[in-house]
């Protein structure tokens, strides 16, 4: 621990302990246990090092004037300087524990009706119990019956404290079973700091064999309400109980199992809606701990959930075959079968299918029935079918009752009666599809559905009534924006998962072709950016024409045509929303991108759209739009041909120095690190294979950043310039000075000194990779003298700064100048590049010597850290408790002057 930090303790502990000197913030008292904690894991005792804790414990421990949070602070943390053998010891040895935690003291003094006193004892005491020996103290004490009260307490966070406090003793201190105990078991001791050999120790205490006793007796007489007040009190027992047995070994699991049966099946029973999923949750968690490869599931359990899938409420039973599908994970065959055989129930009788076959006409089908008339229960029941579909079509076939392609047609003929387009011909169910025309979220959940289903077997045979459905679904006046969108992302989901596209008729190309028309100037701006992320996403797609001997091409350009494509997208680049343009951007970024890897010449409306493009990065007013202006070229230059013509090239490396000049000015954050992101790539291009050039990919040596960009494509470089030979200076020389002309060496220094972490980071790694390779001791004169302009203003001028910083720490002339002479700089465009100069006047330095003098490394390490790895350290905070409470204490301090407590 800091010596610092353990000369104001004391202060802070007696600032603490001082009814009159109340803190302005109290989540300061949770950095302060956050840091003690900490501190617990890495040194052993806080004791130790901080004895004045003990007395500021007793101190509190006698006090009923604190404040709550003060109070509940220092039983966390009497718990926490507990959880050690020795810590335990001495707090014993003066008594502190059982007056601390006397909970007959908090209640006559009238403080235990404060919930965070409550859940202060919680947590105190569940530190506490990290100790082995605080076992016979928490028996001894008496404090499992209050526990157990606690567990149905009024506020939530109390009650659910009281949970997880019941399953940590069952759990932490449960016997080592060799017939349970695996490695997985051994892994989770260890890292809860347990040692298998003290839990066995343990194993034999009668205290522990009480403890079990007690619990499972209290979750075996209050797990059945006796009303609807104790509902409440049934549900915190089943998460207890999931929580339990999902961890539980064989030993503690089994005796749960014992007691808990006949209550659980009463509650099954009962049929009480509320406790339908707790009661799956309790089941499941059985049902997967109960089963290894060794041995089948426990049949108490199998009976339990044979039970909760015959349940009379069809939205109970429902949701509890839904449950089981989504959580099981045993391969049984039988309760498989009939999970599917429930959640496709609902569809088989509003659509008309036979996905059950046709003896369908029983007393669960009438019931079903019943169900989905009322309109809110019938779109609950569809949506929680439709999302399972996707899963119940991968199922073998031993397990569904109909082929997965009829399901598909069943969503299908669910889509066209949501759309009104048909209705179904069952008797009896017209009521029923009444209630699902026009819904929004029926129709969602199918398009979902529809989806995810394009990858189940039999899919291929559906594609033409698939593109049927969704076609009209975009062409309808009635689809909502959301409802549009998830039609696009089924329909390319479903294109690109095609062989080939031969089912095309010219009559759906041109139905397609008209509704993308249509929607790409639709009134709302979400259908419009639905529509041309759609574009984008279809161009991205590769398909087969067979019809066109063999011939493969974008999907684009198969289904709409390529006259069509290009002409809408620079339209929408005018487009009013800033989101639409942005999309339009990218998606034209992956509509030529074929053509860019093919070397093909540029057309006049490419060329048009460039000079759009570089007037948004300079003149757009939203970052969206900007950012994806430098990502098309950054996706441009990464998949040009190295047979494009020289027209194509050179209006390329325009477009690249006018991205790298504006995106390195620009407002937005994220602009910039994509303009760097173009930068490196130029020295990809320029430096790859010589000694020392890492590639950025290659070289990224930290975590991202908690707002850092990453990328949503990884780019591949295609070199065109002829590999490098190693150490050719010439060819080091020219590659650095057509960097410098192309503005890659500005963008980069203007990084270095930006306000924003994460492009300073960025940059700063870029420029030290490229000092590696242009800067070694052996380089010749020539690379010495490539030289960059620093601007007097901006960040030339912050550079410049710098760089004088520097200049003032060096030793002396004579030192600079051996320097200079050792690694052939002996002529220098600007006198000294530390030089500041006069405000406005720009500099010409020497690449390599800025790249030596501006202490990379060291910058590198203060942009790695937190940017709040000064001020919000725990001396920090010490200092601001004290400087807080002196503020509060001083009469003369006004309104609006109190000092806030940092937060870290």
């Amino acid at each position: 621990m800091d010596r610092e930090c353990v000369s104001l303790l004391p202060s802070v502990c007696e600032v603490l302990a001082d009814s009159g000197r109340s803190l302005p913030d109290d989540t300061s008292l949770e950095k302060l246990l956050d840091w003690f904690t900490g501190i617990t894991k890495a040194e052993g005792s806080l004791l130790k090092a901080c004895p004045c804790l003990l007395e500021f414990i007793s101190t509190v421990g006698h006090s009923t004037a604190l404040d709550p949070s003060v109070l509940s602070f220092a039983l966390k943390l009497t718990g926490l300087l507990a959880a050690t053998e020795d810590g335990f010891i001495k707090l014993q040895e003066c008594s502190l524990l059982e007056q601390v935690f006397n909970l007959q003291h908090w209640q006559d003094a009238g403080l235990w009706e404060d919930p965070c006193l409550r859940i202060g004892w919680i947590h105190g005491l569940k530190n506490l119990l990290q100790c082995p020996k605080a076992l016979s103290f928490f028996v001894q004490s008496d404090f499992i019956e209050p526990l157990l009260q606690l567990q149905t307490d009024s506020s939530l966070f109390v009650a659910s404290a009281a949970n997880q406090m019941l399953a940590h003793i069952l759990l932490f201190f449960q016997p080592v079973s060799s017939a349970g105990y695996n490695a997985i078991d051994e892994k989770e001791e260890e890292e809860d700091g347990r040692t298998r050999t003290a839990i066995t120790d343990l194993g034999t205490s009668t205290q522990y064999t009480a403890v079990v006793e007690t619990i499972t007796e209290y979750l075996k007489e209050s797990l059945v309400p006796k009303g609807n007040r104790q509902l409440h009190q049934s549900l915190q027992i089943l998460k207890l109980l999931a929580l339990l047995l999902a961890q539980a070994r064989p030993p503690l699991r089994d005796k749960l199992l014992q007691t808990v049966t006949d209550s659980l099946e009463e509650l099954v029973t009962a049929g009480c809606s509320v406790l339908t999923l707790p009661l799956m949750d309790v089941i499941l968690a059985a049902y997967s701990s109960s089963g290894t490869d060794e041995r089948v599931p426990d049949q108490r359990v199998s009976r339990l959930l044979s039970s909760m899938l015959n349940i009379n409420k069809p939205a109970d039973l429902i949701h509890a075959a839904a449950a089981f599908l989504r959580r099981s994970r045993h391969h049984d065959a039988v309760h498989t079968a009939w999970t599917v055989r429930i959640l496709l129930l609902p569809l088989d009788i509003i659509t008309g299918q036979t996905l059950l076959g046709t003896n369908t006409t029983g007393e669960d089908w009438f019931s079903m029935i019943e169900q989905l008339k009322s309109k809110s229960s019938c779109v609950s029941v569809i949506c929680v079918c439709l999302t399972n579909t996707p899963q119940i079509a991968l199922k073998p076939s031993g397990v569904l009752p109909c082929s997965s392609a009829l399901i598909i047609t069943a969503v299908l003929s669910l889509l066209r009666i949501c759309s009104g387009v048909s209705s179904s011909s069952s008797t009896g169910c017209s009521e029923v599809c009444r209630n699902v025309i026009g819904s929004g979220k029926v129709q969602k959940c199918a398009l979902e559905a529809l989806t995810a289903l394009s990858s189940s077997p039999g899919a291929k045979e559906k594609i033409s009534e698939v593109f049927t459905v969704l076609t009209q679904y975009l062409n309808s006046p009635d689809s909502d924006p959301t409802v549009l969108h998830k039609s696009y992302q089924a329909l390319v989901k479903w294109i690109s998962m095609c062989t080939d596209l031969s089912f095309m008729t010219d009559q759906l190309r041109q139905d397609l072709v008209e509704v993308v028309e249509k929607r790409v100037c639709d009134m709302r701006w979400e259908v419009r950016d639905s529509t041309v992320e759609f574009l984008g996403h279809l161009a991205g797609v590769r398909v087969l024409l067979k019809s066109a001997n063999e011939e493969v091409c974008d999907a684009s350009e198969a289904l709409l045509g390529g006259s069509c494509t290009t002409p809408l997208l620079k339209e929408a680049l005018q487009d009013t929303e800033s989101y639409v343009r942005a999309s339009a951007v990218s998606a034209l970024a992956k509509t030529l991108a074929h053509s860019w890897q093919q070397g093909a010449a540029l057309a006049l409306e490419e060329t048009e759209i460039v000079s759009r493009l570089l007037e948004i990065l300079s003149q757009d007013t939203e970052g969206f739009a900007r950012r994806a202006v430098v990502r098309y070229f950054i996706s441009w230059f990464s998949s040009r041909s190295s047979h494009s013509p020289p027209s194509s090239s050179s209006l390329l490396m325009q477009c690249v120095r006018s991205a790298l000049s504006q995106g390195s000015a620009d407002l937005d954050w994220e602009v910039k690190v994509h303009t760097l992101e173009l930068a490196e790539l130029l020295l990809d291009e320029a430096f790859l294979g010589q000694r020392g050039y890492r590639k950025g990919s290659d070289a990224r040596r930290a975590l991202p950043h908690p707002y850092a960009v990453v990328s949503d494509q990884a780019y591949t470089l295609h070199t065109h310039s002829g590999a490098l030979t190693e150490g050719g200076e010439s060819d080091l020389t020219g590659a650095l000075n057509n960097l410098v002309e192309q503005g890659a060496i500005s963008a980069l220094l203007s990084g270095l000194v930006d306000c924003d972490r994460p492009v300073g980071l960025k940059a700063c790694r870029l420029l030290i990779t490229l000092r590696e390779t242009v800067c070694p001791l052996s380089i010749g004169a020539s690379v010495a003298r490539v030289s960059c302009e620093l601007p007097g203003q901006g960040w030339g001028q912050e550079i410049r700064k710098v760089l004088g910083t520097k200049k003032s720490d060096q030793a002396s002339e004579a030192d600079i100048a051996a320097q200079r002479r050792l690694n052939g700089a002996d002529e220098i465009h600007s006198e000294d590049c530390g030089e500041t100069g006069e405000e406005g006047d720009s500099a010409i330095v020497s690449v390599c010597e800025v790249l030596r003098s501006l202490d990379l490394e060291e910058r590198l390490d203060v942009l790695t850290q937190s940017s709040d790895h000064i001020h919000n350290s725990p001396l920090s905070l010490l200092q601001d408790i004290l400087t807080a409470s002196a503020a509060h204490a001083n009469p003369d301090t006004q309104t609006g002057q109190e000092v806030i407590v940092d937060c870290y």
